[in-house]
């Protein structure tokens, strides 16, 4: 296949995302960022290395396929701005991205939100409209500003270019990992809200076990996965801290990856997550939001079984200082 040929499939919004789509993703986030750190944690009588993404410019994994998503955007496209539905990070990655190629960004997000996410989305440029989690559809919400305005619709997950930009993550941990210990990573823990980090970097790492772990109450792509089809979170689900992983039902661009991997999932408490947290503030120095501790709260509770080649995704850093104060004080 021709070079230009690749490029055409790579820019058809209807395809799947593909290995060749994530490694085109990395080489554009490496020019403009540089790879978070992969940090050593003794769990036990075990080293895991974490990947901090917690460290990026706005906080989280996000900024990576809202950097994707915008630069392939035309010119056209780019005049009549972009508008995005995020309970966050996602809304923050855009934003960023947005603003550094001069784009009109819209973010709908939900009333609840974190203050530090809505503060920050807005203090990148962003125009916020906020909605009612349970009462109403943002996918419906940005549907028609996108009818109205013409604005090109950048969903947090269900999206090609935004799966491959967030495996750009998956990429960066598995050169890193090699560089560090002589080997790819063979088991990968990930965070999952829509599964783009988690089909990213199963893309990027093709020969490792992927786990997704979602907070309690909230894992329909673990259960999606077990039962061989998409089911949405049960009625009345639980409250939850994990704002970031909130999401009522996956979308099969990344949930037909996950699957045809065998990919399976866990879940995790609250009190897990808060564990978690501490101990990447304590032995890692860095601050991890409570969707973004999922991961290591699952390898920590001994949900999943580690090996000297792990690597834990600490996918996000947003969280309200009063709530994380609280937290860490236990």
């Amino acid at each position: 296949m021709t070079e230009q040929r690749l490029l055409e499939r790579l820019l058809d919004p209807a395809r799947k995302p593909t290995l060749a789509g994530v490694e085109r993703a990395a080489r554009k986030i490496s020019d403009i960022l540089p790879p978070t750190p992969l940090l050593p944690l003794e769990i036990g009588d075990k080293t895991i290395l974490c990947k901090a993404e917690c460290l990026q410019p706005i906080g989280a994994f996000k900024i990576r396929g809202g950097w994707h998503r915008l630069t392939d955007l035309d010119e056209q496209q780019r005049s009549r701005g972009v508008i995005a539905f995020s309970s966050g990070n996602h809304a923050q990655g855009v934003a960023w991205a947005a603003k550094r190629l001069g784009i009109a960004a819209t973010v709908v997000m939900p009333t609840d939100a974190p203050k530090a996410k809505m503060e920050n989305t807005k203090a990148l440029g962003a125009r916020v409209i906020t909605y009612d989690r349970l009462s109403e559809s943002r996918e419906n919400i940005a549907a028609k500003l996108s009818a109205e305005t013409g604005g090109t619709v950048v969903p947090s997950f269900d999206d090609p270019w935004v799966v491959e930009g967030q495996g750009s993550c998956g990429i960066e941990l598995r050169y890193q990992m090699i560089a560090q210990t002589g080997g790819e990573p063979d088991n990968i823990i990930v965070c999952c809200g829509g599964g783009g980090l988690a089909t990213g970097t199963a893309l990027a790492n093709p020969n490792a076990k992927i786990t997704v772990v979602e907070p309690e109450g909230w894992d329909d792509m673990a259960r999606s996965l077990e039962l061989g089809h998409i089911v949405p979170v049960k009625e009345n689900p639980p409250a939850t801290q994990c704002d970031a992983l909130q999401t009522l039902e996956v979308s099969s661009i990344t949930f037909d990856i996950l699957y045809e991997r065998g990919i399976h999932g866990v879940s995790v408490t609250q009190a897990e997550v808060h564990i978690a947290m501490r101990l990447a503030f304590e032995k890692l120095r860095v601050v991890v939001e409570p969707g973004g501790a999922v991961a290591l709260a699952a390898a920590i509770a001994g949900k999943i079984d580690t090996t000297t080649r792990t690597v834990v995704t600490l996918s996000g850093g947003n969280v309200d200082a009063e709530l994380f104060a609280k937290i860490i004080s236990g």
